[in-house]
């Protein structure tokens, strides 16, 4: 089995860890910055335009 000291090519698990280790801050940006929107900004969902459905949710904590 490949493991990621082996694509890194540390004959030391602990030189590996060094680089593995990151925070909560740095996975946050990570994931922001690799965030894209596929949706428009202007694009209505779908539920959103059935009426029916919007009654129902509107009525479902009553």
């Amino acid at each position: 089995m490949t493991t990621i000291r082996d694509i890194l090519g540390h004959a030391d698990l602990k030189t590996t860890e060094i680089y593995a280790r990151i925070d909560g801050e740095m996975k946050r940006r990570a994931l922001q910055s690799a965030f894209t929107n596929l949706t428009p900004p202007d694009a209505m969902p779908l539920w959103h335009q059935d009426t029916d459905m919007l009654t129902w949710l509107t009525n479902l904590g009553r």
